[in-house]
């Protein structure tokens, strides 16, 4: 499968992708664009898959395609990461997220979508 280049250079892409990605990690839930949230699906998925294995190697590679991003309550997204989000899904084999079409954006009709870790 190609990659989706969602009208952005490398560097910007990269960076978008790890910024949601967290932000998906913190709030559980976010909307975006319909293509920037299939594409986001495979970032969390790997990223939770690396936090299902725990140990040190795996939180430095999580580290590294992840923002270091803080909640509202003041821990890191690779925290909520390790210690909240993955144990939850430790007897699932794959699917952590859920991407739900929503509606048609006025200004430039692009289609939104609802990504959520399930």
């Amino acid at each position: 499968m190609e990659n989706r280049k969602l009208g952005r250079v490398a560097e910007h892409r990269v960076a978008l992708l790890k910024n949601m990605a967290a932000d998906l990690i913190l709030k559980g839930k976010i909307e975006t664009t319909e293509m920037k949230a299939k594409e986001l699906r495979t970032v969390v998925d790997h990223l939770i898959t690396l936090g299902k294995k725990g140990d040190l190697n795996a939180r430095r590679q999580a580290a590294a395609e992840m923002a270091d991003m803080e909640g509202k309550d003041g821990k890191s997204a690779l925290k909520v990461l390790f210690d909240e989000v993955a144990p939850k899904y430790k007897d699932r084999n794959g699917g952590y997220t859920r991407v739900t079409k929503t509606y048609v954006r006025r200004g430039d009709a692009a289609p939104m979508a609802i990504i959520e870790l399930v």
